[in-house]
């Protein structure tokens, strides 16, 4: 949209003021904490199990498996919330005619390949039974720190 920015007869394109009323851009799950980020949950829940899960979720085999317990994976709480970002981006009102076509291509498959990956976040789940991920280990947390001080020496006996 074009504006006379200072008055002086130019117009520009200039970027739109945001309006108090605007919301800000929802952030990854993953970066939320406390009210914020059960609310956040909740909502996702209610999504998976109302919508994804319903029309979606085919059964659950050792090469497809499913958490009864999903939400407490990282991962998969990771990823479903951005899918369903998506979704809410691509098929909520003002989206285009594709968007339906785009999320099911671009997301859906996608992400689901991931999740029920035999290998994925649910490798050691079975339908009933939940089991956490094992996360693989480090030797340090901050590899490229500054190396710690050396221990004091020990106390000299006399």
């Amino acid at each position: 949209m074009s504006a006379d920015v200072a008055g002086t007869g130019q117009w520009t394109d200039a970027p739109a003021e945001p309006s108090p009323d605007d919301e800000p851009a929802p952030r990854l799950i993953i970066y939320l904490e406390g009210p914020e980020y059960a609310q956040t949950l909740r909502q996702l829940t209610l999504w998976t199990h109302h919508i994804l899960l319903p029309v979606y979720g085919r059964e659950v085999t050792s090469s497809a498996p499913w958490c009864p317990r999903w939400w407490e994976h990282p991962e998969a709480v990771t990823q479903l919330h951005a899918l369903w970002l998506a979704w809410g981006d691509l098929t909520g009102p003002g989206s285009g005619m594709c968007g339906p076509a785009n999320w099911h291509r671009d997301y859906l498959g996608p992400v689901m390949n991931s999740l029920r990956d035999p290998s994925g976040p649910f490798a050691g789940c079975k339908p009933g039974n939940h089991r956490p991920k094992e996360t693989p280990p480090i030797d340090l947390v901050d590899p490229f720190a500054p190396p710690p001080p050396p221990p004091p020496p020990p106390p000299s006996r006399v």
